[in-house]
Formats: structure tokens, C-alpha cells, sequence
């Protein structure tokens, strides 16, 4: 009797979950076209629209450079959408919203072609090489073969791995441990140098930022070694310049112990960093710098305070305000000192300057403006905007927009280091 009840019971339960797993495949068959079509619409949507709060502003960074991802989404969606059509009502809906989330994520791959022709004439024009390719004969440190892989947007960018040495203090204002990361390749040797400095809106960040890509080029010989600085508004301008200072000092007296050779070396600032590299290369004369990569950097720091993007998800104006202590009336000095443009001059070293055309940080006019001021002057400068992209686009390694960036940016950073 018992063995009777417990297989009855036993049956009744089996059932009961088969058919909650039928019910459950129904329901999924039903409704899933239609949740995949939402997704991937809302998700493109953010390759054009601008993030107007600070915590949207992942979605309008990554969408672009996730356009590959998205386009499989959207694809898949609307074949499933197509599938269900004869059932209409929602699935109507979902059909016109697949066909618009495919059109978006197609945008930044429609432009790339010609943002990538352009970069490539002008590198080519400005630095005196017909092919890019051939810039460092280098067998054992090969740069990425195209601009742009549909492979590693999936599957990532390969990096070998290099030697790290962090946290290595190189000055202690006001009790302040700031260090410095350095990132080699396997081999012992003597390097040329690329001395990184983080964005964080001179507020957060540490050395440890965009590791990704100080591994993948000391994996092309290179010492790079990421920087601090003390932040904002605890210390306000020029403190973070005094110890990018301090950084360059050490890093020519400690030379031989960092593997760098100190005739050949690029400084590489991202946003806020470019900012301070920018301003250390052009005047600080501290130790002779080679090349200068801007990514997406300040320029006139007045003029981007009463020309704001819009919408502005970060409010530039309490951020300035908190690294020059007031506004530009209330200290018109301290804005002007901290302005790369103001420092333009002949003689200059080349300088690399890649913005977002979609920038809602900082204009890409304003990179343009230093670039045409280099240029007038007399200076070596390689303008490379990507119309599609949002600031901080190289978060995402490998995505489209830093695939195409970091193409340019090894090629630029050879010529000016590893060429004689």
C-alpha cells in the first residue's frame, strides 16, 4: 500500500513538473521574440541618443563599441519576430523594433570605412609613411594587422603576458603615498617609454586604470608606467601638475632600474590625464619628451566652462570649478595656466590627438582647435576623430572605436619611438 501511494505521488509530481516545463517552453516561445526585440532596441537606441544622467552614460559609451554584439541581437530578434508574425498584435511591434535596432547597431560599422580612410590618409601625409604597415620592422613586436576585426569584438584582443611591478611610490607630498605601475615585456632590456596618466575628472582613478592597454603595449616593447596624481577638490590645480612633475623626475633619475631609454619617450594622457600630459609636454621641460598621445583631453578650459555639451551627465562645471578652486571670473589665471592650448609654440613634440565625435564631455571641437593651433605653428599633429563614439571609448577594449584608435595609436607611438 505504501509502495502504491509513494509511485502515485511520485507520478502526480512528475507530471505536475512536466507541465510546468511545457508551459514554461509555451510561454518562453511566446513571449521571448518579443523581450529579445525590446532589448536590443533599447540597447541601440543609446548609439545615438546622449546619456543625460551620469549613471546612463555606460549605456552611450558602450553601445557603439557592443554594435556588432547588438547587431546579432537585433538580428536574431527580428527573425523570430517574423516567425511568430501571423499571430500580429505585439509581434507587429516587434517586427518594426528589430528593423530599428538593426538599423542603429549598423551605424557605427556603415561609418567606420570612412572615418578609417581618412585616419589612414592623413597619418600617412603628416608622418611620411606610404605604408603603415611597414613602420617597425620589428618581427617580434607585431602590431594588429587591419584596424578592425569582427573576430576580436567577440572574442577579445589577445594579450601575452609582461612583467608588472606596482605600487612603487615616487613622491609623498603632504604625507601623500603617490606610485607608480610599471608594465615591461619578459625580456630584460632597455625599452622606449610610454608614460601613462588616468582621466577621472582629476578626482578618482589610480595607476591600475586601462591596464589592458599598458599590458598590451609593453607586450610590443614598450616600459609603460601609469602614474598618480593627487585628486581634486581636496588639492586643486597646480598640485596635480607638480606631481606629474615629481613622476617625471623620478622616472629619468631611476631610468636604468625601469628599463627605459630616456631618448625615446611618449607621454599619454586619457581625458583629465591628457590634460596634465599635454601641459607637461609643452612646458614642463622636465625631461625631453618625444610624442604626446591626447585622448579625448581638456583644451581651453574657460571656453569648455561656458560652452557646455548638452545634455552634460557630469555637470563640467562643479567639476572645474572643484579642480581650480572657482570659476573662470573668480580665478581667470588658474584657467589659463591649466589650458594645453595656451601653451602651443613651435617646436613641439608630435602629438596624436583622438576624439569622440559624439563627445558629451568634452567637445571634439576643441581637440580640433589644438590641433589646427599645432599645426599653425609649425608642429607634427595627426587629428583622428571617430564620428560615432562617446568619451571613454576605449573602456571598451575591443570594441570598434579603440580597435580603430588603437591601430593608429601603435603605428603613431613607433614612428616616433622606434624609428631612428
Amino acid at each position: 500500500m505504501l509502495q502504491a501511494n509513494w509511485d502515485k505521488s511520485t507520478r502526480q509530481s512528475i507530471q505536475g513538473k512536466t507541465a510546468l516545463v511545457l508551459l514554461g517552453i509555451v510561454l518562453l516561445s511566446l513571449f521571448f521574440p518579443l523581450f529579445l526585440s525590446g532589448v536590443g532596441v533599447f540597447l541601440s537606441l543609446w548609439v545615438i541618443v546622449p546619456a543625460p544622467t551620469f549613471w546612463m552614460l555606460p549605456l552611450a559609451v558602450a553601445a557603439p563599441e557592443a554594435s556588432s554584439w547588438l547587431l546579432g541581437v537585433n538580428a536574431i530578434a527580428l527573425m523570430l519576430a517574423i516567425f511568430n508574425l501571423q499571430q500580429g498584435g505585439l509581434y507587429n511591434v516587434a517586427v518594426i523594433g528589430s528593423l530599428l535596432g538593426l538599423i542603429l547597431s549598423l551605424l557605427p560599422l556603415i561609418q567606420f570605412p570612412g572615418a578609417n580612410a581618412q585616419i589612414a590618409a592623413q597619418m600617412q601625409q603628416v608622418l611620411g609613411v606610404e605604408d603603415l604597415a611597414t613602420i617597425t620592422p620589428d618581427a617580434l613586436t607585431p602590431m594588429r594587422p587591419q584596424p578592425f576585426s569582427l573576430a576580436d569584438t567577440f572574442r577579445g584582443i589577445a594579450i601575452a603576458e609582461v612583467r608588472i611591478d606596482r605600487g612603487i611610490i615616487f613622491s609623498q607630498p603632504d604625507g601623500v603615498n603617490l606610485k607608480l605601475n610599471v608594465y615591461r615585456p619578459l625580456t630584460v632590456g632597455k625599452y622606449p617609454a610610454i608614460i601613462t596618466i588616468y582621466g577621472g575628472a582629476w578626482q578618482v582613478g589610480t595607476p591600475d586604470n586601462n591596464e589592458t592597454f599598458n599590458r598590451y603595449m609593453a607586450n610590443q616593447g614598450y616600459s609603460v608606467i601609469a602614474i598618480d596624481y593627487r585628486h581634486a577638490p581636496q588639492y586643486h590645480f597646480p598640485a596635480q601638475l607638480e606631481d606629474v612633475q615629481a613622476a617625471l623626475s623620478y622616472i629619468q633619475s631611476h631610468a636604468h632600474e625601469l628599463e627605459i631609454d630616456t631618448e625615446r619617450i611618449a607621454l599619454m594622457g586619457r581625458s583629465a590625464g591628457a590634460q596634465l600630459a599635454a601641459i607637461a609636454a609643452y612646458h614642463l621641460n622636465t625631461i625631453p619628451i618625444r610624442a604626446v598621445v591626447n585622448y579625448y583631453g581638456p583644451v581651453d578650459l574657460k571656453e569648455g566652462y561656458h560652452d557646455l555639451p548638452f545634455p552634460d551627465p557630469l555637470n563640467i562645471r562643479a567639476i572645474l570649478r572643484a579642480f581650480l578652486a572657482g570659476t573662470p571670473d573668480e580665478v581667470p589665471e588658474l584657467y589659463q595656466e591649466a589650458s594645453p592650448i595656451g601653451y602651443v609654440k613651435s617646436n613641439l613634440p608630435p602629438t596624436l590627438l583622438v576624439y569622440a565625435g559624439r563627445d558629451h564631455i568634452i567637445k571634439a571641437k576643441f581637440g580640433r582647435q589644438l590641433y589646427e593651433q599645432l599645426k599653425a605653428a609649425g608642429n607634427c599633429a595627426v587629428w583622428l576623430e571617430i564620428p560615432w563614439a562617446e568619451h571613454a571609448f576605449d573602456a571598451v577594449f575591443n570594441g570598434v572605436s579603440n580597435q580603430l584608435a588603437l591601430y593608429y595609436t601603435e603605428r603613431f607611438l613607433a614612428w616616433a619611438l622606434k624609428s631612428s
